[in-house]
């Protein structure tokens, strides 16, 4: 049987498999959820014209060649692109697109979510309920950390940091944040005041990374950092695993440099750094910023949209390297 145009990488919601079929015909796809091993991911693509692959795919120079030099573009089903030689695709003339803004406040109430949690110890007082362990209220028993009326630092102000940001709104809380430029909008809604990053982690009560992997941003919470903050201070992650060095987290949580995390994301994802599933002040999840069944199927479909349009002549809706069209 002779191959579809596109490979899918994984089952994606089915909105986005209609749109793909409809324009395409019959499609190939990796019908689980599970990643494929790189021997799989490399034949798969061979001869493909497009690629809808997820954050877990690496596409690298070596999957690039695999697909050979009818490949047009590459849509990635996630906002950041880090999985994927963005340069050496650009060689190649293949386009490389995301899916921005359509899961931008399911990540910011997902952040909301982990800091809740972790400041009230949520999750460590659901696995003592659950196990019997729950004796009956007392005074000083599960304290956690008062959130309305503290300081928040946002690290990162785009857009899922801006949408984070103006959720502090009901619990009147001062904003500092550290962005490239300015962000207007913070500081006239909410009275933000952009700052450096010392200055972040000395005073903030609960930090908020929101920024993407790139050289820059990579191990940008370590020792040093942790020895900043306040032995009060929560810590919530929804960006991208590596920018914490987890040891370092580990440690500080360990001596309560910190008061806890709450992480959606991992420095060797899936693998957690040793030590960190056993400690009561970190709250855990599994990747699932964007998972609400709106914020997917708006991936599905735009997607979709875009490795349509990029193998039909016509200019994708999100591309990140649209030199080459």
């Amino acid at each position: 049987m002779k191959r579809s145009r596109i490979y899918v990488t994984k089952a994606i919601p089915e909105n986005g498999l209609e749109l793909l079929r409809r324009s395409f015909g019959r499609i190939d796809l990796n019908p689980t959820q599970k990643t494929l091993p790189r021997k799989e991911l490399l034949a798969a693509v061979r001869g493909r014209e497009g690629i809808l692959s997820c954050l877990t795919d690496s596409i690298d120079e070596e999957v690039l060649r695999a697909a050979g030099p009818g490949l047009r573009a590459v849509s990635n089903y996630a906002v950041g692109t880090d999985n994927i030689d963005v340069a050496a695709a650009t060689e190649r003339g293949v386009a490389v697109t995301n899916t921005p803004g359509v899961l931008t406040l399911a990540t910011a109430e997902m952040a909301w979510s982990l800091l809740l949690a972790a400041a009230r110890r949520v999750a460590e007082g659901d696995r003592i309920t659950r196990s019997g362990k729950f004796a009956g209220w007392g005074p000083t028993l599960y304290l956690g950390r008062a959130v309305t009326g503290k300081t928040l630092g946002v690290i990162g102000a785009g857009r899922i940091g801006t949408a984070f940001a103006r959720l502090s709104k009901g619990f009147r809380m001062e904003v500092l944040y550290r962005a490239r430029r300015p962000n207007r909008a913070l500081e006239r809604e909410l009275g933000a005041r952009r700052t450096s990053l010392p200055e972040i982690l000395k005073r903030s009560d609960f930090l908020s990374l929101h920024v993407d992997l790139n050289p820059s941003t990579r191990g940008m919470i370590g020792r040093k950092e942790f020895s900043l903050m306040k032995p009060s201070a929560v810590l919530v992650n929804t960006s991208r695993g590596p920018v914490i060095d987890e040891k370092e987290l580990v440690r500080a949580l360990k001596s309560r440099k910190i008061f806890a995390a709450g992480l959606d994301v991992y420095e060797r994802e899936p693998r957690l750094a040793p030590g960190l599933a056993s400690l009561d002040n970190a709250v855990l999840a599994p990747h699932a910023g964007s998972a609400t069944t709106e914020a997917r199927a708006a991936m599905a479909e735009l997607a979709a949209e875009n490795l349509i349009l990029a193998l039909s002549g016509r200019r994708p809706k999100t591309c990140v390297n649209p030199e080459v069209l």
